[in-house]
């Protein structure tokens, strides 16, 4: 490592860690300069936290959230060169300090998941058309190997709280949070349409089988896990149900091999 390397290492690492020594060279009256720049740096990061989790700061109160941004920054700085990926972990920061709040954390995840489905690369939907069109001469056994290439803004993440009418509720401010529990679980599914990020919930069967095509699994193991979580006759009238609305939503890129 060359010697401006390093001295841009150890400049850094003061700017993340506020137990950090100086940067060799620098003396005690650059510390005040040093905690100055500090300070714009972890004010620029919660500012961008703010404006990714607008309504996660409307839930918790502007405090609050201040508070936890600031841990979040200092407990995990960002790695990476882009603001965009300031809240990587932020969800999971909520989890930990609005532990008895399991609503803070869902919420988070749902915006930090509609931003990466803003921020993905673009990519062109199968259409109804060119689905039917692949799949009309599958035999049997080409059916239970089939795999799906979903779109990459598609994003799954747990919920036990009606996210939907949460999210609406705190659409301004000066609004009060409409909290309302789940009777069972679910998750909310997050896509592009067009630019714009939207989501839906679904039930929880729903978002495991779109975890389990995303890891590769075939249209054949999907199915024997909704089997065993619905029951045969269910499964299988919900699994052409599935793949129907999946298509028509625009969530499958293409067919796997």
């Amino acid at each position: 490592m060359t010697g401006l390397a390093q001295r841009q290492e150890a400049f850094l690492g003061a700017i993340l860690d506020d137990t950090a020594p100086l940067p060799p060279g620098w003396d005690a009256e650059r510390a005040p300069g040093l905690a100055i720049y500090r300070n714009n740096y972890r004010s620029a990061l919660i500012e961008a936290l703010r404006t990714t989790f607008e309504r996660t700061e409307r839930l918790v109160g502007e405090a609050a959230f201040h508070r936890a941004a600031a841990h979040h920054c200092i407990a995990h700085p960002p790695s990476s060169w882009t603001l965009d990926r300031a809240g990587a972990g932020f969800p999971e920061t909520c989890a930990q300090l609005f532990a008895r709040d399991p609503d803070v954390a869902e919420l988070a995840a749902l915006e930090w998941a509609m931003h990466e489905a803003f921020t993905i690369r673009d990519a062109v939907p199968l259409t109804l058309a060119e689905f039917a069109d692949a799949c009309a001469d599958f035999a049997e056994d080409v059916w239970d190997s089939l795999q799906l290439v979903l779109m990459p803004d598609i994003r799954c993440i747990p919920a036990s709280h009606d996210l939907v009418r949460l999210w609406s509720s705190l659409e301004a401010d000066n609004t009060e949070a409409d909290l309302a529990a789940l009777d069972s679980p679910h998750c909310a599914v997050v896509w592009r349409a067009g630019e714009r990020p939207v989501f839906v919930i679904r039930p929880a069967w729903e978002g495991e089988a779109l975890v389990r095509f995303r890891t590769g699994a075939s249209f054949g193991a999907v199915c024997g896990a909704m089997i065993d979580a619905l029951g045969e006759e269910a499964a299988i009238t919900e699994a052409g149900a599935m793949l129907a609305r999946w298509v028509g939503e625009g969530w499958i890129e293409r067919l796997g091999q």
